[in-house]
Parts: C-alpha cells; structure tokens; sequence
C-alpha cells in the first residue's frame, strides 16, 4: 500500500513542492530549503522561480506575507551556482539587491545568508545608511580586505560606494533584484537607483518585486527590463458558501474591522481594546514619530496596561535602538510594538496577531501593507482602525478598492485615561513635552494627509483631539492663534503652573536648573537703559487708528493728485520745461 503523500501545511501554500519545480533546483539548495522547513511553495514562488532561473525578467505583484523574499533569493542562488566553477575576483560584484530600509535589507540578508553559504566563492556584504562618513569609510575598508561578490543594502550607501569605490568590477555581473519597488522610487531614491542602474551591464537579470505596481514601477519595467513577464498572484476566498475574488493585495485569513469614536474617547476605547487583548501579539500604528515617542512613554502609565511590554519604532531613532527594538518584540510572544510606517513593509515578524491602526495612514497605499503584517502565509490575523465620526467615508473609500471593514462598536462605559495621562504630564516635565510635540506634530501631517477630501482639517475637533491626548494645555501654534480649528471641547487644567513641572530624570532635571540659571545671569548682566523721562506738559501722542490713517492717507492722496496736475499744466502753457517737470514730478523745488 502506497504511503499518502503529506499535504501542505496550510492553505496559503500550493501542493507544490519545491523539488517539482522545473528546471530541477540544485540539491544544496534543497537542503537549505529543507533545513529551513521549506518543502512547499507559495503560489508567487511557484510562479517565480522557474522564470526568473530561465533567465528571464520578472514583474512580480504578489500579496504582502506571500513569500516574495524566496521568490527572488532561490533563483539568485542558483544563476550564482551555474558559475560555481568560476574563481570570482574578491571585487567582482555579481548581484545586487535593493531594498528601501536598513530593516528589510537587514531581513533579506538573514533570509538569504543559509542560501548563500552553499557557495562557498560567494562573498555576501551587507551596507546600510544612516550611519554617517565614517561608516562609509568602514565599509569601504572592510569590502576592500573581505571581497564582495553579491551586495545586498539600501540605495543611498550602495550608490555611495559604486560612486567611490573605482575598483569595483561589474563585467560579470548577473543580477540585480528591487524589493519593494514602489516604495524605492516613491521615497527619493530616483538618483541613486538610475546611477546604479546605470553602472550596471544591460545584458543581466532584473526582477523587481511588489505588493503594488505604481505607474513608477511600471515606467521603470519598461526602461530597466528586457521583455519582462509580468507575474500577479490573485487569491481566492470561500465566503457565505460561494467563491468570490478577493483583492491580491489582502491577506488571505484577515479579519478587518473599523471603530467610530469621539476624539476625546479615542484613547480610552484604545485601551480599553488594548486591555482585552493583553495576551495578544500587536503591531499598532501612529501617523509621526512624535506620536510614538509620546504614547511610548505614556502609556505605560495607564494602570490598565501595567506588566504589558511596550515597545517603540520609529524612523527617528538611532539605528542601534531600531535594531533593539525590533529585536526584543520578535522574541516576546505578547506584547505592543508603537510605530510608524516605517515597520509598515515586508518585516516579517513572526506571530503577530493584531494590527491596530490608532491613526489611518497618510498615505492610503500604505493601509494593506500595514495590515499585512498579520495573517502571513495562510496565518489567521485580525486589524482594526480608529476613525472618528467626520471619517467614516473612509470606509466606503475602502469598499471601492475592494477592502471590506467590519463596524465594531465602542465599549460602553469604559474607564477614563485623561486624569492618569495629566497626572503622567503633571509628573515629569518630559511626558508633557512630548505630549505637546506629539498633538501639533498630528495637526501638521493631517493637514497634508492625502485623502484631503475624507480628513479635512478644518473638520478636525482638535478641542477633543487635545484632551484625548491627555493635554494640560493647548500649544501655542498659528492654526490655533487664528481661531482656524475647532477648540471647543478643551478642559485646561487649572490647578499646576506647567512652567514649574519638572523632569523625572534627575540628570535631565539638574541640566534645566543649570539651564535656567544661565539664563537668568544672562538677563542680569545685559546693560540696562533708562527710558527718558516725559517733560511736564508735553502733549501725549497716541496711535492714530486703522480710519484715521485712511483718511490722513486719501489727503495726502489728494495733495499729491492736485500738485502733478498743476504742474502738467505749466508744462503746457510753456511756463517750465521738460527738465523743471520733471523735479517737480519728483517732489523737489524749483530754484
């Protein structure tokens, strides 16, 4: 009797294994494959790979979470491999791999690295920017001293060191792979990919790979590829006993969910959320890196969420914290990672269960790779957003790109947080700052939110919006000096002089007083003038107003009107000449 064959683990997964695939897959590729627990396909990487090691160009647009990482690394490995006779020279580049943030290309380096240590001439190198002109240097140095062979980083520092590094050799050089290509042309990196692009052999392979071809990518396949093949995986789902097409876009088991809430109880219904789902792994989503700085150190002060790991992410931070960061809540199984749309594409963090979105995203291409954290790879996952009331369109914007929110109503009676969120801002000089910093860093990017039509700024309660950040008082800002925005629903606390809060960090606390004391030496030791005494009886001067000027103005006006026209008739009469006209027409007298 035949042995059943085992079927896949899951249903994002084709029964398709990846010893089937033709042409035949090299065996030390096999069983890395094996090793690390890959046996079947996804439906991209079944797509993919025997077009891409046919030598052919790829368009790829495929679903966030489908795989797409594999889709390129398999058939790099194995066009490398049909070399593996070659000696390549230590600065013979022969494969580069673009990715738009040190994040992912950190990923994609550690998805390959198994792969790529089945060529042992093979030299990997990983460069990533942001770290200034002495990490240029240093990577210089050490692809100098090591070799490099296949380059895998961001564009920025690649184009830094093609630019300097004149001993670079790309005569044999085969691939060149562009992960998240919408996001590489749509972040200014047009310079720096055109340059590379440019310094490469057009007798190559090129695939470019993304959840969403832009008319950019699309420009860019049709200059950079030779004849591409366009792949789109489209998914299906069962829903109410019938098969129905679903966006490709959309993780196959995502549940998705919105919630309309008044802005000053936006927060309490947060976590109030948050609460119910402490056991729960949750990627939540903020519109600045102000706002995650804020909530960051805020919210570990609400009672509710003591004991809950609660991890901030954001662009602004140094690149040793971000690598901490996301580090430290890929190994916790429970717990709250704050971000930005920086952790909004292809990281794979493994086992998160919910994605919450506390602010809609600016730009709305950026909401189905938001939620495509969750439910990767025929996972089960769960999202929700907060809208309040004069955003509900968004629902429907959402309908016609065939992304369907389920309502989830607000909880009835839910705890307060403003009074623990003041207390919090009442303790340490450093919460309050933030919180400031956070609300007018909200207003800005709102004001620039790309779906201008649906979030009107004008519409925007920032009243409310103020007290569901927990502010003790309203910033000082334009929008709100000139009565622009709607303040009503702001309770400033009466009872605490802000100017006296103090830092909760002793160290931070020491250097204000520091601070304040040179401050106040400054103002002592500024020479002091002494206003003139008023002479007895001198007529009081006051500022004339806003009528007077007009009417002294239309006098002068007058005057003015009445002495050309006098002198344009002496002109006339031959009483003065042209010469003498015109110093009268310049208001100097005739001698």
């Amino acid at each position: 009797m035949a042995m059943e064959e085992e079927a896949p683990p899951n249903e994002a997964l084709t029964e398709f294994r990846f010893s089937d695939l033709t042409p035949q897959l090299s065996q030390p590729t096999l069983d890395a494959l094996t090793v690390a627990r890959f046996n079947y396909c996804t439906p991209v990487q079944k797509a993919t790979i025997p077009l891409f090691c046919q030598n052919k160009d790829v368009c790829v647009d495929a679903a966030t979470g489908s795989g797409k990482t594999l889709a390129f690394v398999i058939p790099l490995v194995e066009i490398l491999r049909r070399r593996s006779s070659d000696i390549f020279k230590p600065l013979q580049i022969l494969g580069i791999i673009l990715s738009p943030t040190r994040e992912l290309a950190t990923q994609t380096y550690n998805v390959a690295k198994p792969f790529l240590e089945t060529l042992p001439n093979v030299r990997p190198v990983l460069l990533l920017g942001g770290h200034g002109e002495g990490s240029v240097r240093d990577d210089m140095r050490k692809i100098d001293e090591e070799g490099a062979n296949l380059i895998i980083g961001t564009p920025g520092r690649i184009y830094d060191i093609m630019d300097r590094m004149d001993n670079l050799s790309y005569r044999n050089f085969e691939v060149l792979i562009l992960d998240e290509a919408d996001r590489l042309l749509g972040s200014n990196f047009e310079k720096q990919i055109n340059y590379i692009i440019t310094r490469l052999p057009k007798q190559r392979r090129t695939g470019l790979f993304s959840a969403t071809q832009t008319e950019e990518v699309k420009e860019l396949a049709k200059a950079g590829l030779r004849n591409p093949v366009s792949v789109r995986v489209e998914v299906r789902r069962e829903a109410k006993d019938k098969l129905e097409s679903a966006s490709s876009k959309t993780p196959l088991g995502l549940h998705m969910e919105y919630m309309v809430c008044e802005a000053d109880k936006k927060s309490s219904q947060l976590v109030d959320f948050l609460t119910k789902n402490m056991n729960e792994k949750i990627i939540m989503y903020f519109m600045t890196c102000a706002e995650v700085e804020y909530w960051g150190v805020s919210l570990p002060q609400i009672a509710a969420l003591k004991g809950c790991s609660i991890i901030p992410l954001h662009g602004r931070m140094k690149q040793v914290p971000r690598e901490k960061a996301l580090a430290s809540f890929t190994k916790i199984s429970s717990g709250i990672l704050l971000c930005t749309d920086l952790a909004a594409r292809e990281l794979d963090i493994p086992g998160v269960d919910l994605v919450v979105q506390y602010d809609p995203p600016q730009n709305p291409n950026m909401f189905i790779h938001r939620v495509g954290r969750t439910a990767r790879l025929g996972r089960q996952g769960r999202a929700i957003v907060f809208l309040l009331p004069k955003q509900e369109l968004y629902r429907t914007y959402q309908e016609i790109k065939s992304i369907k929110l389920q309502e989830r109503k607000c909880s009835d009676d839910v705890p307060d947080i403003i009074p623990q969120l003041r207390t919090a801002a009442k303790k340490d000089l450093d919460v309050m700052k933030k919180g400031l910093k956070a609300f007018v860093s909200f207003i800005r990017a709102y004001k620039n939110h790309h779906l201008h039509h649906i979030f009107r700024l004008k519409e925007l309660e920032v009243g409310k919006l103020a007290m569901g950040f927990g502010l003790l008082k309203l910033p000082s800002m334009p929008e709100l000096k000139n009565h622009l925005l709607i303040t009503e629903g702001f309770v400033p606390v009466e009872d605490v002089n802000v100017h006296e809060i103090k830092y909760k960090d002793k160290s931070r606390e020491k250097q204000r007083i520091r601070n304040l004391q040179i401050k106040k030496e400054a103002e002592l030791e500024k020479p002091k003038f002494d206003k003139p005494k008023p002479t007895p009886n001198a007529p009081v001067t006051r500022k004339k107003t806003a009528k007077q000027r007009r009417a002294a103005q239309s006098v002068y006006d007058a005057a003015e009107l009445d002495r050309d026209y006098r002198a344009l008739k002496k002109l006339k009469k031959g009483v003065i000449d042209e010469a003498e006209f015109a110093k009268l027409m310049r208001g100097e007298d005739l001698v």
